[in-house]
């Protein structure tokens, strides 16, 4: 890295007037209320699926339907079928999941584009090939047999914490997903389609019995074990889970409708309350219903949803990269996204306390209304936040602190980690169910997340507290063989050497350490041709190339706050990634960023944060012009 003459360089011709038109940006997106939120952007199953939940229900009206199609066609690619990010491969079950939509709105079969996507969709093995949750969707209008689905007893819910298996063991979006899906399956409805989508059949034997020396083998004989009590059933252990699975659903309902404040729960909590005989007129139904549309965007033709919304984190990041902008803790805009954030804190107990009892709450979730499940992530990046702005009772404010404080660090994992929602929810055998192929089902310590609890920490005066400094042990022993960290919420080995290296520094890990050294030569070794940094979401993959892609705004900005933290602000990759954020800035002080660089799943569900591709080059632009003051 040593690639400069002792002497400063001059500062990068135009950096400073990039961060004021940059500054000047955010401030005009913050909402009148004192948040910031930018649109959480996924993938056409959510419009998909909108329309057979609503199928399903008997509610689904003309309209909506004709504006969502029209989504959906809008996003179909050139080989026909539909992707999960910009740029990426086919995805069987989107373009499934997006077929049978259409095919809802009156598209007919042999339109072209809907052949186009019917020869996709067979060339990848068809229904027979796609994921179980795409064949349960199916399964409910008869297009799939439930007696080919996994079995999902609802007694599930009637294993104690202490049990293997029990519901507490999956993470909290695969819990809230499974109970009301297990009262769905249960019933096995079925209500024909007005067609039938036999054309996306291939016929395909399913792949051969995987061995009982296996957890895959000795779960696929007990689903064929559990396949022969669900044709007769403990009728009173039945009735009994159907009635306390319903009350946990009924119980963890958010102020806004939603279950978790995210799509799969919420659908799966109305369907399996309606099949419990919950008339659509219950106020739980009709609140959730309602919801549902502060999820939609409309915008013309179109008609789309959110799979969720993130106004806690996207505040708290503007919050920091105005600081890093240098915006007063005392400017109006500050104080209002302060004040906001203290009246979001979450008070209540959520399912975090099943493993720590003792634990009082207190910290932030991700959401509008997630009171059930705060996280440690966004917790601590709202403590950094709310360190850089004055709201307008300093006394709230620092309790609020203190209780985020100690809330974090008692969410700390065995081994020194953090996850994001739970502690030491790290049961293997859960991700070995056969209905387990939607992704992550567990929440284990990731790197990216312990950065940012470690960074606010550190900042907190905490570094010297054995628990910090076994979180730092923790997180070098992450460190890749190459010099980067995985990014388990972030895409990807730049989100978590991006995380990772600031928090190192913070902690007090000299910039010498070899740890820091290695990430260095890495970042550096990655940088591309023009002076950015990308990583193609195929980095996941397991034949993925770490590091590597177009370059984005968000992804240069993760380097280069690694970077300069690492004391490289005059070297030459500082200096040719920030006139990259200078060269692509657009006229009104954002950046374009078509790309997905955020991850729900690692290899199945990513996401677009519409303010990532502003937030972070505010912050590392801040942070190398004031270095040059």
């Amino acid at each position: 890295m040593n690639d400069t003459p002792k002497r400063a360089r001059a500062p990068v011709a135009g950096a400073r007037s990039a961060l004021e038109r940059g500054r000047d940006h955010l401030l005009s997106l913050q909402d009148e209320r004192g948040y910031w939120k930018g649109e959480l952007e996924t993938n056409v199953t959510m419009e998909a699926e909108d329309l057979l939940l609503r199928e399903f229900l008997g509610i689904r009206q003309p309209l909506e339907t004709a504006l969502t199609a029209n989504w959906i066609r809008s996003k179909q690619q050139p080989e026909g079928g539909w992707n999960i990010y910009h740029g990426g491969p086919m995805d069987l079950s989107t373009t499934i999941e997006a077929y049978a939509a259409l095919r809802l709105a009156g598209d007919p079969a042999e339109a072209e584009h809907m052949k186009a996507a019917r020869e996709v969709a067979l060339s990848m093995g068809g229904i027979d090939r796609s994921r179980v949750f795409t064949r349960i969707w199916l399964a409910l209008f008869g297009e799939w047999s439930w007696d080919d689905l996994p079995a999902l007893p609802p007694e599930m819910v009637l294993l104690p914490p202490w049990f293997p298996l029990n519901i507490y063991d999956f993470g909290c979006w695969a819990r809230q997903t499974i109970v009301p899906l297990t009262i769905v399956s249960a019933h096995r409805p079925v209500r024909p389609l007005p067609f039938s989508l036999s054309e996306l059949r291939t016929g395909d034997r399913p792949d051969p019995q995987t061995s009982l020396a296996t957890w895959a083998g000795r779960f696929h004989l007990l689903d064929r074990v559990l396949h022969r009590y669900e044709r007769r059933p403990w009728r009173a252990l039945r009735q009994r889970a159907m009635r306390l699975g319903a009350e946990w659903i009924v119980a963890r309902q958010e102020a806004d409708g939603s279950w978790g404040g995210i799509q799969p729960p919420w659908v799966y909590s109305v369907m399996a309350l309606h099949l419990l005989g919950y008339p659509m007129s219950h106020p739980v139904i009709v609140k959730a219903l309602a919801g549902l549309e502060a999820f939609t965007i409309e915008e013309g033709d179109f008609r789309r949803l959110e799979a969720c919304q993130s106004p806690v984190w996207d505040t708290a990041l503007v919050l920091v990269a105005l600081r890093d902008a240098g915006v007063a803790a005392d400017d109006p805009a500050m104080r209002a996204g302060a004040q906001w954030l203290l009246d979001n804190e979450v008070t209540i107990r959520g399912d975090w306390a099943v493993r720590r009892p003792d634990v009082p709450p207190g910290g932030w979730a991700f959401e509008f209304e997630n009171d059930n499940y705060p996280d440690t992530d966004d917790t601590a990046e709202v403590v950094l936040a709310l360190r850089g702005a004055n709201a307008g009772d300093p006394e709230a404010q620092e309790a609020a602190l203190e209780r985020a404080i100690a809330w974090t660090m008692a969410m700390q994992s065995r081994g020194g980690g953090w996850a994001a929602f739970d502690v030491d929810n790290t049961s293997r055998i859960c991700t070995e169910l056969p209905f387990c192929d939607f992704g992550e089902v567990i929440d284990p310590t990731s790197s990216d997340v312990t950065a940012h609890v470690i960074e606010m920490l550190a900042e907190e005066g905490l570094a010297g507290d054995p628990r910090v400094r076994a979180g730092v042990r923790w997180l070098i022993a992450q460190q890749e063989p190459c010099g980067s960290w995985f990014g388990r919420w972030g895409a990807n080995h730049l989100y978590g050497t991006g995380a990772a290296v600031p928090a190192l520094i913070r902690a007090g890990v000299s910039p010498e350490h070899e740890a820091i050294r290695s990430a260095v030569r890495w970042l550096e070794g990655v940088q591309n041709a023009d002076g950015g940094f990308g990583e193609d979401l195929r980095s996941y993959d397991p034949d993925g190339v770490p590091g590597r892609g177009e370059s984005t705004a968000s992804q240069t900005g993760w380097a280069l706050l690694a970077l300069l933290d690492a004391g490289g602000r005059e070297s030459k990759a500082v200096r040719r990634g920030v006139e990259w954020l200078v060269d692509h800035q657009r006229a009104d002080g954002g950046w374009d960023e078509p790309q997905f660089t955020g991850t729900g799943f690692p290899r199945d569900f990513f996401i677009r944060y519409h303010l990532y591709r502003d937030c972070f080059p505010i912050m590392a632009l801040g942070r190398h012009v004031r270095a040059g003051d």
